[in-house]
Order: structure tokens, then sequence, then C-alpha cells
């Protein structure tokens, strides 16, 4: 379970040290469109959720699964023998399509195959590995295009599949038996998703991810290019990255500590406020040149790690949030919470992504914007339970 939820993270992560030589080999004039091989996939991965956890229910879990991985599989194959962006960012889409049957599906099997405390344990296990998949992801990316070119990657990615779905194969038997199994049908589908819209607190909810996802996903994309372009650090990238993946880990942590005495809506109202004054003493700090050399790089090194912090802080407490009210539709409503706001998220930030000029100011920039909005929804959230 806990591979299958990884297969995301190593599929985004992994690629990040190889940006460089994607843009070099196939868009030598437009480095920023190398960013759309993140976002493509990212973009596949929330449209793919949609109807991955609906159709698991009428069809069973395991053959979505299979089904998933064979295209993961095949567009992987496509990526390593594209000659030309356009192909590999199709690719990637597509990929990401497939990659969403192992993120739901291993969500629905803890749940079908245990419950209570033990569902609990399983779930910390699974958690535990995923925290450590994005920092050992930029590693393994560097080390294979340390030897090999970085097309290998996508090597790496058919081999982790091709295991984690045959051990799923042999180790666990589907859950969910014909008669079990619910018809997929259009009809209620759309009902399902008409009222999550209608619900206010679900949809500040979704609105507040949306935010938080863009300042992740903004992250995500420049960080490699600010590592190289601005502080020229290409080298130490992926040692940096997975130190700052393992210390925001214990955002999770402490969420589960303090949330029962601040609540989830305050939590994650001061997040977004911290965040906003922490961004707003960036761009001071760029404007008055204090960003440059090691001072400069280590205090933007401290902010990345305050974003990938915030995440912890924010996604489990709105998507719990959103979740609260749709237990009765609790399949479909996961997956139309998840895809909504990945899919704004991934939108805000491939848009900003592309106005990158090789310095830190358009994700400072962006990020208070984000911040802002998201503080304001946050407090409409606070409020929800008011607003008629």
């Amino acid at each position: 379970m806990a591979m299958l939820v990884a297969t995301v993270a190593l599929s985004i992560d992994a690629l990040l040290p190889a940006l460089p030589d994607i843009a070099e080999q196939l868009i030598p004039n437009e480095p920023n469109q190398a960013q759309l091989v993140l976002s493509a996939f990212i973009v596949g991965m929330a449209l793919g959720t949609f109807f991955t956890g609906p159709l698991s229910d009428s069809f069973g879990r395991k053959k979505i699964l299979y089904f998933g991985a064979i295209i993961y599989i095949i567009f992987s194959a496509f990526c390593i023998f594209a000659t030309n962006l356009e192909t590999v960012v199709i690719a990637r889409f597509m990929q990401g399509i497939g990659a969403a049957a192992p993120r739901v599906v291993s969500q629905a099997l803890v749940r079908d195959l245990y419950s209570g405390r033990e569902m609990a344990r399983i779930s910390s296990f699974i958690m535990v590995i995923f925290a450590l998949v994005p920092a050992v992801a930029p590693l393994l990316g560097a080390g294979v295009i340390s030897v090999f070119d970085w097309r290998f990657i996508f090597l790496i990615f058919i081999i982790f599949a091709l295991i984690s779905t045959c051990w799923t194969a042999i180790r666990i038997q589907e859950p969910l038996t014909p008669g079990m199994r619910i018809p997929f049908q259009l009809q209620p589908f759309k009902k399902a998703i008409i009222e999550i819209i209608s619900l206010k607190i679900v949809r500040f909810a979704i609105i507040t991810l949306i935010f938080a996802g863009g300042i992740l996903f903004l992250g995500i994309l420049l960080i490699q290019q600010i590592f190289d372009q601005f502080y020229g650090r290409s080298d130490s990238f992926p040692v940096w990255f997975a130190l700052i993946a393992v210390m925001s880990a214990s955002a999770s942590f402490l969420n589960s500590m303090i949330v029962m005495r601040f609540g989830m809506r305050r939590l994650v109202s001061v997040s977004f406020y911290v965040q906003l004054i922490f961004s707003t003493c960036m761009l001071i700090f760029y404007h008055k040149g204090l960003l440059l050399g090691d001072f400069g790089f280590a205090i933007f090194v401290f902010w990345i790690f305050g974003i990938f912090f915030q995440a912890g802080l924010t996604f489990g407490n709105l998507t719990a949030l959103a979740m609260e009210p749709l237990g009765h539709i609790a399949g479909t409503g996961a997956s139309v919470v998840s895809a909504l706001s990945t899919l704004g998220s991934v939108a805000i930030a491939a848009i900003a992504g592309q106005f990158f000029d090789g310095t830190p100011y358009i994700m400072i920039v962006s990020i208070i914007f984000l911040a802002s909005f998201g503080a304001f929804s946050a407090h409409l959230l606070l409020k929800c339970d008011r607003i008629k």
C-alpha cells in the first residue's frame, strides 16, 4: 500500500533534477516550458481521480488498479522514446491518469481491509513511507542522470509500477465480491457532485485547498530552477530537497498534537497568515539584495521549508473539513474534492511558473497573492457555520 501511494510522489519528485536536461535537449529556447512535464502529470492524475474511486466501487479494486498500471507503464515507455516536448507532455498527462488508480485504490483497500486502530496503524506506516519518498526521489533521479540519460528515469517508473502492482496482486485478495459492487451510473454521480458543490463548508474548503495547493505546487515547479539559475547549486539540489522533505514531515506530527486544542479551521487560518508575513519579508529581502550569497541561500531554504511545512498543516485539515458532511458519499466525495482542488492548484501554479525570470521574484510575489486569498478564504471558512 505504501508503494502504491508513493507512485505519485516518485513520478513528480524524481524528475526535478532532470528539468535542465529536458529543457536543453527539447526546448533550449524556452526552458520554462520544461515545467509542463510536471504540471501535465498532476492534471492527468487529478482528472483520473474523478472516476477511479467510483469505477473501483463498480468493477473491483484490483481490476482498476491493473488498468491504471497498464496506462502508467505504456505512457512511461512513450516518454522514453519521445523526441519532442509535446509528446512528453501528452504522455505525462496520460501517465498521470494511470497514476490516479494506485493513489485512490490504495486508500480504498486500506478502508476495505482494516478498521479502527488497525487501520490507523496501517495508515501511519503508509504515511511514513510516503513522507520519505520525496526525500529519496530527487536523489534517485540525480543518480540515474549521472550515469544515464534523463529518459532512464522513466524506466525506473516502469520497474517501480511493475513491482508494486505485482506485489499487490500476490498479497491482496479482492475485497469487493460481485454482490458488494455498486453499478456505475452517471446520474447518481452527477447528483453527488451537485450535493457536494451545494454545501458551503465544502465549497470554502475546496477553494482554500486550491490556494494551499497552489503554494505547494508552485514551490515544486520552481525550486529546482531557482537552485540552478539563481544560486548555481543544481548539483546539491537533491540533497537540499531531501533535507527539506524530511524536516517538513514533522508538520503532520505537530498537527496531530495540536489540532484537538486549536481546531482545524484556526490552524489553517494561522498557517496562511504566517506564510503571508514570511513571504512579504522575503520580498523585502529580495529588493534589499539580501537573498544573494550563502546567507540569502539559507533564508531561501528556510522559506521553502516553510512552504512544505504549511502543506502539512493545511492539506489534511482542509480535506477533513470538506469530507465531514460527505460520509454517505465518501468515495465520490473524496474523488471530487481531490480532483477539483488539485486541478485548481496546478492551473494557478503552472500559469505563474511560466513567468519565471531566473530569480525568486515571481515565486515570492505569486505566493504572497495566494497566501492573501487563502487567508481570506480561511477566514470565511472560520465563519462558515454562520453563513446562511
